[in-house]
């Protein structure tokens, strides 16, 4: 990381801390819905009138004459999409800009949209370190930002998701996206790859992995191909330092508590009792979905079985001595 950007990124940070000290306690925007009625009525009236024009329904039934459709058609969003993303309670033109508000555009209005580091300082700053060791990074440096991977208005927070399947797909769709597509991979993938315009098959480099198709919609990528002592890391790492150990997840101590399941590991543990009970609740994983009653019952059977071959030795060793005892 070089100087400069080291020293911007502290700047931001330090700036972000001051303005929290100063203002106080706050409630950020993007972490909860408003409570107040009047500013969510004034919320919803605003970006009704963004989705006027950038929704299937405006695409269809412009709104205004003289629109190039070829280009509102590649900005599209849904509106019920968003709501529930992690945005959905802002105003589009908190993030677009005033440059948005009049039709058409003002000519410099892409260039207002605001950064996220703006709102999400702390984070982007922790990130950045991540990104920067990730294969990414060493790849595709300059190329990628955060809105390559997750669209700010459909990407929702994983612990407000709560269902690991529904975590899963949302994350593994940001991959798949381009580890899966031809066109959208040519589109970041290094010169070499990009002239060619090939892409690795997602398959055949995945094809040492049992039952792939399932684990894909069981756990995320980033389950392995991020380092395993950290829960969650941007920090992508490239197939030959990925996770290939089965027994990282396929164990009671399974990596998917701290990682996948854990926002909801310690509740799931408290209310059943179980080890691994939330993994138990979602999906079937040979040496982690185990029940501590069902452990006990076994060991109780090996133990009766047990003294059962023992005890009937003994009665056949004693009944040999009684007849040798008695005969003659």
């Amino acid at each position: 990381m070089g100087l400069g950007n080291l020293l911007r990124r502290v700047t931001v940070v330090a700036g972000f801390c001051l303005a929290l000290l100063l203002a106080g306690p706050v409630q950020a925007q993007t972490d909860a819905k408003p409570i107040d009625p009047e500013l969510i009525e004034k919320i919803r009236k605003a970006n009704a009138e963004c989705f006027a024009c950038h929704t299937e329904g405006g695409l269809k039934a412009p709104p205004v004459a003289g629109m190039d459709m070829a280009k509102l058609a590649d900005l599209l969003v849904d509106p019920a999409v968003y709501s529930h993303s992690y945005h959905g309670n802002m105003d589009c033109k908190q993030c677009h800009g005033q440059g948005y508000v009049p039709f058409p555009h003002a000519a410099g209005a892409a260039k207002q949209v605001s950064p996220c580091e703006e709102c999400h300082a702390v984070k982007v700053f922790k990130v950045d370190q991540q990104f920067d060791k990730s294969v990414h990074a060493q790849n595709l440096k300059g190329k990628m930002s955060c809105a390559s991977c997750h669209d700010p208005h459909v990407a929702q927070v994983a612990a407000k998701i709560g269902d690991p399947k529904a975590i899963v797909a949302q994350d593994n769709a940001m991959c798949l996206d381009c580890h899966n597509s031809d066109l959208r991979f040519a589109q970041f993938a290094p010169e070499k790859l990009s002239l060619k315009r090939k892409r690795p098959d997602i398959d055949t480099i995945h094809a040492w992995l049992p039952n792939t198709k399932l684990h894909w919609g069981a756990v995320r990528c980033i389950e392995c191909h991020t380092p395993e002592a950290k829960t969650q890391s941007h920090e992508i790492v490239n197939k030959d330092k990925a996770q290939k150990n089965c027994v990282a997840c396929h164990s009671t101590a399974s990596s998917l508590k701290t990682r996948l399941y854990r926002h909801l590991a310690t509740a799931e543990q408290q209310r059943y009792g179980f080890a691994n009970s939330i993994i138990l609740k979602t999906s079937y994983v040979v040496g982690a979905t185990r029940h501590p009653v069902v452990d006990a019952a076994i060991l109780a059977l090996v133990g009766l079985t047990v003294a059962g071959l023992l005890g009937h030795g003994m009665v056949r060793l004693v009944l040999a001595w009684i007849r040798r005892r008695r005969s003659p």
